[in-house]
């Protein structure tokens, strides 16, 4: 199989990975409940694992460093935490849902949200667009990186300089960029969540966390941490606060090793690669007649490396079984992003996604190509 569905979750994993994971399978205690050679073994792992983190994320204080069952977690976790009664939150007009619903659901304590419209290729106008949105009771700007559905990458550091010159708090969705672009604490960010399993190319049920320095959410989950367990009330260090229960050991293990392998690699070198191929799949895209595209060429400082497409008189669902048929796997619908697809009119249709990883290769997208000729 040919799999270009990476913005979901990446395939193949690096042998690594799954050596790590098999190896914390193997000896996994609890850690930091029990004094006996595996739970201290256990310990360790996580506290490597969340050093990894810390350096590659930029983040000072890796007690900051958070881990989560995934970057809806993670989200989860920053604003039902950080937003009080009344509060005003800024969004992107290509939000994930992980995003839009928990703002939904909180709408139940009278806090609303704003969509600042994207306007692709112009920073300067996105940026105005978020300034424009911003009123009396805006507490917090939340955006992502990047659009899962168009690649379309917004320019997360104005935004964060726009949100503390307001006095606000900015929030960065990473789903998309960690391991593909540059994300950095040093940028000023708040709160960073950051799915596992994507770009960082671990197990499946992994995200992080990152807090800045002055940042303290309210928990949302409350239990044992292993730590001041005479006390009813959950603690106030990091990062017990925030991770009460069992950690997912084999999957931390994972990750830090999936990190391992992004570090090695480089990033710039992924990100390279990843939009080389795009940009190829575009320059080919762009001279079938039946085939509609939504967004300018890829480019290296407005997008990140996905692409998206539909065949005149095809749903994109029928278009995605097709190519599987074909041994080609890709993501149609709506890819839990309605905003983004109303942005670009695509919310009765969805969208044909393609999305590369560092193992895809030239042959690969020459062979989807074919396939699209075919169909």
């Amino acid at each position: 199989m040919i799999y270009l569905d990476n913005s979901a979750t990446t395939y193949p994993k690096p042998p690594a990975v799954s050596a790590a994971v098999s190896s914390a399978m193997k000896h996994s205690a609890n850690p930091g409940r029990s004094g006996h050679s595996l739970s201290l073994a256990a310990a360790s792992e996580i506290y490597n694992a969340r050093s990894s983190a810390a350096g590659f994320f930029g983040c000072d204080n890796e007690e900051r460093v958070i881990f989560t069952s995934g970057c809806t977690m993670a989200m989860n976790m920053a604003l039902k935490g950080l937003l009080k009664k009344g509060d005003h939150v800024v969004v992107s007009s290509l939000e994930h849902n992980a995003v839009m619903r928990p703002l939904q659901s909180l709408a139940k304590d009278d806090i609303t949200f704003t969509k600042a419209q994207i306007v692709p290729f112009d920073n300067e106008k996105t940026t105005d667009s978020f300034r424009k949105a911003i009123n009396a009771k805006t507490r917090m700007i939340v955006c992502t990186h990047a659009s899962n559905v168009w690649g379309l990458r917004m320019p997360v550091e104005r935004l964060s300089a726009l949100a503390h010159a307001y006095g606000l708090m900015f929030v960065l969705d990473a789903a998309q960029s960690a391991g593909v672009a540059e994300v950095t604490m040093k940028s000023g960010y708040d709160a960073v969540c950051i799915a596992g399993h994507k770009g960082l190319y671990g197990p499946m049920g992994t995200g992080i966390l990152i807090l800045g320095e002055n940042i303290l959410p309210d928990t949302i989950i409350e239990g044992g941490t292993g730590s001041s367990s005479a006390e009813f009330m959950q603690p106030e260090e990091l990062p017990d606060r925030f991770e009460s229960g069992t950690p997912n050991l084999p999957g931390i293990a994972g990750l830090k090793t999936g990190i391992d392998f992004v570090r090695k690699k480089g990033t710039d070198r992924i990100f390279a690669h990843e939009l080389a191929l795009m940009q190829y799949l575009y320059s080919r895209l762009e001279k079938m007649p039946e085939i509609k595209l939504y967004t300018p060429r890829p480019d290296a400082e407005f997008t990140l490396p996905v692409l998206s497409f539909n065949i005149d008189g095809l749903s994109s669902e029928e278009t995605a079984l097709r190519l599987s048929k074909r041994g080609i796997a890709v993501r149609a619908g709506l890819h839990c992003a309605p905003l983004a697809h109303e942005s670009m009119g695509t919310l009765d249709t969805g969208a044909v996604r393609i999305s590369p990883s560092v193992f895809t290769s030239g042959a690969d997208i020459d062979r989807l190509i074919f396939a699209l000729k075919r169909i």
